[in-house]
């Protein structure tokens, strides 16, 4: 079958936020020590930062970052992690089964991400936390003076304050893995006493211009007994004071399964249809209250991560080697599907953040005292954080099926983006059919266009990674531009098990 892509530059989905682009930092594994932080590395700057994994960064292109948690920040006390670092006191993480040195904090964390060209997200304990302690972390960073928890920030790291705009409210708190977890009433209730006190400390309004942004927890995936009723409560119980719901959701490949690689392949339309429960939602419950606010979603953890093989021992070790998972060709394939997802969904998803960022389940590896390099996930999500730029086009696509052991889906999977400043149309299509596909792009109402790059990445083995011994073994590479014809169609094909980026420009 031949597939065609149509796009108008008139029929536009949403304008694309910046922050769709963020990433996750929690005390896991090895993400922070032996990870961004690694002071006796050759490459560490002097404030113990890997300048290497901050290059990488930076190439990867990633707007905001989520700290410190996670599991984690359900038993943490933010308290812990400033100061002198010699008089800073070790704890038992229960999120981990890990030992917490507490080293690196907030103030360590502001500094890395002025170092990494991003800004923070950070995150409540509502686990073993309080609204008052909320209140205090928020007064530590954002005050300008002239308070105890202010001018404390002023004596250990900063004279200026932080102004941290992005905050969640707590972390997966219908999880009964999650210290102290609750039901939706109760962290409803906390999580909005929570939110008006942050109103009143920063004197503005939800939706205000200049407002923090405060982000409540949604379901923590699907197959939660409580959702979607969960994230219905909480929307009830904090719409007024709140600006995101947030949304969790990893997928892995499951060789056991009956029709492990179609499965697999359906992942995009799972994450589409999980985002249109929690929009249906949110509408309803704005009807409700009869509200002219919109709240958005924000997907603060989301990709590919093998939980069948979870295992987080040896317990109660300093960032022991947990989770390190190893990408191959294959989960490159269905994370540029899911980045489609994001992207076409860009109306209500207004902040997305990739968990994580490095070691951990993580687009960037390193080895202790060695080098980091790319993983296969890395280069999916860099293409879209570099040009999906601008709005996202709504998409018209005709291709066969996938027949999958539990769901069908198209296999073709699509999203195009139109950045007008820049004059720029891009197509990033993953063709999950096992076959090549000769595909027509028909883009008629941008006039004459020129083909600009065209990169793919496909291989005969999709089980290829990318390792520190071969860190470049799979990467994209450059094919020949395509011809637009008629101004505006372009014939390409897209081979078996690929994912594709073509930009035009006009």
């Amino acid at each position: 079958m031949k597939y065609k892509i149509f796009a108008d530059k008139n029929l536009v989905v949403g304008a694309i936020s910046e922050n769709i682009y963020g990433s996750f930092l929690e005390h896991l594994g090895r993400a922070i020590y032996g990870g961004i932080y690694e002071p006796d590395h050759p490459s560490a700057d002097g404030n113990g930062f890997r300048k290497d994994v901050l290059s990488l960064i930076k190439e990867l292109g990633v707007s905001v970052v989520r700290y410190p948690g996670g599991n984690f920040v359900s038993g943490y006390d933010w308290k812990d992690g400033i100061g002198n670092v010699a008089e800073r006191k070790t704890r038992l993480d229960l999120g981990w089964k890990s030992i917490e040195t507490n080293e690196f904090g907030t103030d360590e964390f502001i500094k890395w991400c002025k170092a990494a060209g991003t800004q923070p997200m950070l995150a409540f304990n509502m686990g073993t936390g309080t609204p008052m302690d909320a209140l205090e972390y928020f007064e530590y960073c954002n005050h300008p003076s002239g308070t105890y928890f202010s001018d404390l920030r002023r004596k250990n790291a900063s004279e200026k304050p932080y102004n941290v705009k992005y905050w969640c409210i707590g972390n997966e708190m219908d999880g009964p893995w999650q210290t102290c977890s609750m039901d939706a009433e109760s962290y409803g209730k906390k999580a909005m006493q929570t939110a008006r006190m942050i109103r009143a400390a920063d004197c503005r309004a939800a939706g205000e211009d200049g407002a923090v942004k405060l982000t409540v927890c949604g379901s923590s995936n699907r197959e939660m007994p409580s959702y979607p009723e969960w994230d219905r409560v909480v929307l009830e119980n904090t719409y007024d004071e709140i600006d995101f719901l947030s949304m969790h959701r990893y997928y892995e490949y499951d060789p056991e399964g009956k029709k492990p690689l179609e499965d697999f392949f359906c992942s995009a339309d799972d994450m589409n249809e999980f985002i249109d429960v929690i929009r249906s939602t949110i509408k309803f419950v704005k009807e409700k209250k009869r509200s002219k606010r919109n709240i958005y979603i924000s997907f603060d953890e989301w990709n590919i991560w093998k939980q069948n093989k979870l295992d987080v021992t040896p317990f109660w070790r300093k960032a022991p080697p947990i989770l390190e998972d190893v990408y191959t060709l294959r989960d490159a394939l269905v994370f540029g599907g899911l980045m489609n997802t994001l992207l076409n969904n860009c109306d209500v998803v207004k902040v997305a953040c990739l968990a994580q960022l490095v070691n951990v389940i993580a687009p960037i590896m390193c080895e202790k005292g060695g080098i980091s390099y790319r993983q296969t996930i890395f280069y999916t999500f860099a293409f879209a954080s570099k040009n999906a730029r601008g709005e996202t086009l709504k998409t018209i696509t005709a291709c066969d099926r996938i027949e999958g052991g539990n769901r069908d889906a198209d296999s073709l999977n699509v999203c195009v983006t139109h950045n007008r400043e820049k004059r720029e149309v891009c197509v990033f299509a993953c063709n999950y059919a096992g076959e090549d596909r000769d595909t027509t792009i028909e883009l008629r109402s941008f006039g004459k266009l020129k083909c600009a790059r065209f990169v793919m990445m496909n291989g005969e083995d999709i089980s290829l990674t990318n390792t520190a011994a071969e860190p470049e073994r799979v990467v994209p590479r450059e094919a020949s531009p395509v011809e637009v014809y008629d101004e505006g169609k372009a014939d390409l094909t897209l081979k078996k098990h690929s994912w594709n980026f073509i930009k035009f420009t006009y």
